[in-house]
């Protein structure tokens, strides 16, 4: 269960010194730091279910939730998520995973995040079609088509049977939120393929 500082010291109020508490139980391996003020008491606790409480509000995306979804073929080791508004991306490395937060348009962040629970948390991640557009936005643009078709095929190693599967509806709809030119791309790919 993640706990903040504030938390903690409520919980050992009774003791002389709550400070002193809390670092003997991570002394004793009975609480583990995730970041400065946050701490969980399971160290077994999958890293994508402390995302959101790490920097937020935040979900999973970008190349973990294509990971996820199996669009991308690669293992992806750093639970990438989005964010808005924050106006500079940020990474913490933590003993529960490396996690990055990049932002996307603020218009657009509300659009295809699924929340879940999961082990007692709350997990939000982004549909299939919501990553791709997450991480589509963060690439330079590319001229036409054709070429974001090699792009999603030979750069991210996306099958073009999977291309086939996504929602092309929820795409051209996201697209305006996002003012980026390989969406609108995206939009058009889909809908020829």
């Amino acid at each position: 269960m993640i706990k903040t500082t504030a938390i903690l010291m409520d919980e050992l109020k009774a003791f002389a010194n709550p400070a002193a508490k809390i670092r003997r139980l991570v002394d004793k391996g009975e609480l583990f730091p995730v970041v400065r003020g946050l701490y969980e008491t399971d160290k077994n606790t999958p890293g994508h279910c402390l995302a959101s409480s790490i920097y937020g509000p935040s979900y999973l995306s970008f190349e973990f939730a294509l990971a996820h979804h199996s669009l991308i073929p690669e293992a992806v080791y750093a639970f990438t998520c989005a964010t808005f508004e924050k106006k500079k991306s940020k990474q913490y490395d933590t003993a529960f995973g490396t996690f990055t937060f990049r932002d996307v348009p603020s218009g657009a962040y509300p659009y295809g995040v699924v929340l879940r629970m999961e082990n007692g948390y709350s997990v939000a991640l982004a549909t299939p079609e919501k990553a791709l557009c997450d991480q589509l936005y963060t690439i330079p643009p590319v001229p036409n088509t054709k070429e974001l078709l090699r792009l999603l095929t030979e750069n991210l190693r996306i099958e073009e049977t999977e291309l086939r599967k996504l929602d092309a509806g929820r795409i051209c709809e996201y697209s305006g939120a996002y003012h980026t030119t390989n969406i609108k791309k995206l939009c058009s790919l889909l809908r020829r393929i």
